[in-house]
């Protein structure tokens, strides 16, 4: 069975960095994509990023224009493939990225470069950016 395993989060300091991990030694990195969620309590989850680990194109959620984008911004996610490791740093943290954030794993579909499911998820790491 797939386990994904997060690590990192914590107390954070607003405008320092953090960075978050995802380890998944069963899965087969060429056969999906991960992606990072964040959730704040009382509010839906929102998508941050995805990375299509066949091909290793990454996108983002430009949170302000409501749509996904190739530029990096504060969070960038990438890849460890020697430790089937997935990672997300947030630069300039805010107290607005206070939140649980959730990795997940989704097979690959032919039609899109980030699936639309996600079959197995990430306990989940919680932040909290201190202002």
């Amino acid at each position: 069975e797939v386990q994904l395993v997060q690590s990192g989060g914590g107390l954070v300091q607003a405008g320092g960095s953090l960075r978050l991990s995802c380890a998944a030694p069963e899965l087969n990195f060429d056969d999906y994509a991960v992606a990072w969620f964040r959730q704040v309590p009382g509010k839906e989850r929102e998508g941050v990023s995805c990375i299509n680990l066949s091909n290793n194109r990454t996108f983002y959620v430009d949170f302000e224009k409501g749509r996904f984008t190739t530029v990096e911004g504060r969070f960038t996610t990438s890849r460890d493939n020697s430790a089937n490791t997935v990672y997300l740093q947030v630069r300039s943290v805010e107290p607005e990225d206070t939140a649980v954030y959730y990795c997940a794993a989704g097979r690959n579909v032919p039609t899109a470069q980030c699936p639309g499911s996600w079959q197995y998820w990430g306990q989940g790491s919680e932040v909290t950016v201190q202002s």
